[in-house]
């Protein structure tokens, strides 16, 4: 007899390939819903093995109503240039609270209300990250002039504040002891340069030309070991006559960088920074310059380059160069690169690693740095939080739970999920519980809370926990999905489908119309299992299923067979039915199943973007 459910080896990939209807009847109604059940049972059991809800690396406060009521009030009346973190921290507010246009709203607000170069490219950077796909729609804007402004390079060279850095000294008191000109042998090369002029360019030329250095009276200065070639010994003195720099090459100009450096030339030294700065094009540019600037302590030059970098976010982050540059900067290097916006950055790049790998050395190295960078208490509550969660994830539990507890000390309350799990890991279910007790009797419980404390009871104790949870919080996924599953163990799966139907009436998720997916195919209803597979696909076309064992497309290929295909006039009638109905998942199974054909594409694209919208 054929199994309705997926056993442990027909969710095998090469079990389906090689008996792809193992779990399908061959024909609509052949297996009896009551023989389904009986042979479905072990599978049904596999089914139950849901994973734990996942420790979330948000910012998540006690009360969002207090700390959004304290920010705004901060807004208010702090200065301008703490504003931009100010919106930092109510993106991270609203990411908790899983808000994607206001968080994206307040992102916005930081790039706006940006005070310095740095944080304008930091959050352009990331709005562009966050709108990613969104560029065509800006080269459209851009046609009308209205394209958005965070898509665009900033010319941030030429915002750079300029002033006099040459030397001021009276003429007519300050008497040079040598001649007017002073030539410099750099090997069988000899540069004329203008005494004066030269040792107006920093202190330490002044006082070597005319201080109570033996280079003050001699009129030949060899300068064959400083690292400087004639070229750029002849631009240098060019630069003091006029102050400008002549167009040379990207050596040249670092030789003359690191003669401004060495000397203390302020102005020849800013001047190098902002040609340099020209030449950065390419993310192989960025990377070069990066490191001279880092080590010279090149401000504008570094800022170039890192808006290079940023600008390629996240496929730089798949360049090991630019990777050691981001996670080998000290303190120092951190204030060169990007000023007073380290947490700002490092915020960005932990949050770009994290939706890629969140348990990789890259992430893990970001988020260290994001501690280090950390300067009040609720930026060390995220980032220490953050760095816990990652460290959990990597089953680095020893080092997890300094983090955790940190965090909590801190006042960052959800901290207490990762002590209780690395509890509960341990067998000390007892502990995990009163330590959950304890956070619970000393305020107004809150919906997590209560989820949490679920994970360490049985019976009917777990599922009164998951009720009072979902009457806190109707949006945590967790108990819907528990209750569901639960029901179908006892076999009552028109009472599952109830259940899982309760949460996808409000809230769209992945998991939970995998789930629905189930109860339908026990149910034998294949039409309606096809349209949340097509729907699931459309949300996030590499999803995989049971335990990410198993492709969706796959899956979806094995029941569409079971299901009787529909014209093209077939199709535009139910997405009309389902469009009038405003049933979101129906409709964008319908689009899918359209989009798989020959029918025209462009309106069925900006349908199926309105749904998404929503």
């Amino acid at each position: 007899m054929r199994k309705l459910f997926f056993s442990e080896s027909a969710c095998k990939e090469t079990k389906l390939h090689s008996a792809p209807h193992s779990w399908l009847p061959l024909e609509r109604g052949n297996l009896s819903k009551s023989s389904a059940h009986a042979s479905g049972g072990t599978s049904i059991e596999s089914l139950m093995k849901m994973p734990e809800p996942a420790v979330l690396p948000h910012f998540k406060p006690a009360d969002y109503v207090d700390i959004l009521a304290q920010i705004h009030e901060e807004l208010e009346s702090c200065p301008l240039d703490e504003k931009s973190c100010l919106y930092l921290l109510q993106f991270q507010v609203f990411r908790g609270l899983g808000e994607a246009k206001l968080s994206r709203r307040s992102l916005q607000s930081a790039w706006e209300k940006a005070s310095t170069i740095h944080e304008k490219l930091i959050f352009g950077a990331w709005l562009k990250y966050e709108k990613k796909g969104e560029e065509a729609i800006s080269d459209l804007l851009s046609s009308c002039g209205k394209c958005s402004q965070e898509f665009r390079l900033l010319d941030f060279v030429s915002q750079a504040s300029t002033g006099s850095h040459d030397m001021s000294y009276d003429e007519e008191s300050d008497e040079f002891r040598g001649s007017a000109v002073v030539h410099f042998r750099i090997r069988d090369d000899m540069i004329a340069c203008d005494r004066r002029k030269l040792a107006a360019l920093s202190t330490p030329l002044y006082a070597m030309l005319n201080g109570g250095f033996r280079e003050s009276y001699l009129e030949v200065i060899d300068m064959s070991r400083n690292g400087i070639s004639p070229i750029g010994m002849r631009a240098i003195s060019k630069f003091s006559l006029s102050g400008r720099l002549p167009y040379l090459s990207a050596d040249a100009i670092l030789e003359m960088l690191d003669f401004a450096n060495k000397f203390c030339c302020k102005g020849l030294k800013d001047a190098c920074e902002r040609k340099l700065a020209s030449f950065v094009s390419s993310r192989q540019d960025a990377i070069d310059f990066m490191e001279c600037a880092l080590e010279l302590g090149c401000s504008i030059l570094a800022a170039s380059c890192l808006q290079v970098l940023l600008n390629e976010l996240p496929e730089c982050l798949n360049d090991e160069q630019v990777v050691r540059i981001f996670s080998s900067a000290n303190k120092q290097q951190r204030l060169t690169m990007v000023g007073n916006a380290s947490f700002s950055l490092y915020c960005l790049l932990s949050e770009v690693s994290m939706s890629t790998n969140p348990t990789s050395d890259v992430t893990l190295s970001f988020l260290e740095k994001l501690v280090e960078s950390a300067s009040d208490s609720r930026q060390k509550q995220l980032a220490l939080h953050q760095l816990a969660c990652t460290r959990f994830l990597r089953k680095d539990y020893a080092e997890a739970e300094p983090l955790f507890s940190a965090a909590f000390s801190a006042g960052h309350l959800y901290s207490v999920v990762g002590l209780a799990r690395l509890t509960s890991l341990r067998g000390n279910k007892h502990f995990a519980l009163k330590l959950l007790d304890s956070v619970m009797s000393s305020r107004w419980p809150l919906g997590w809370m209560y989820q949490e404390r679920a994970l360490y009871l049985d019976g009917d104790s777990k599922l009164e926990n998951l009720n009072k949870a979902t009457e806190l919080d109707p949006t945590l996924t967790y108990p819907y999905m528990f209750r569901a599953a639960f029901l179908m163990k006892r076999q009552s799966v028109e009472a599952a489908l109830m259940e899982i139907n309760r949460i996808l009436g409000f809230k769209l998720v992945l998991e939970c119309l995998e789930l629905r997916f189930c109860c339908y195919l026990a149910l034998e209803d294949y039409r309606a299992a096809l349209c949340d597979v097509q729907a699931i696909l459309t949300l996030a076309p590499d999803y995989r299923m049971i335990g990410g064992r198993v492709a969706a497309k796959q899956l979806r290929m094995l029941v569409l067979e079971n299901v009787e295909q529909s014209t093209t006039a077939d199709c535009w009638m139910q997405l009309y039915d389902r469009w009038s109905s405003v049933d979101d998942i129906g409709s964008l199974s319908v689009i899918y199943q359209m989009l798989e054909s020959d029918t025209s594409k462009g309106v069925l694209y900006f349908r199926q973007s309105l749904l998404l919208l929503r």
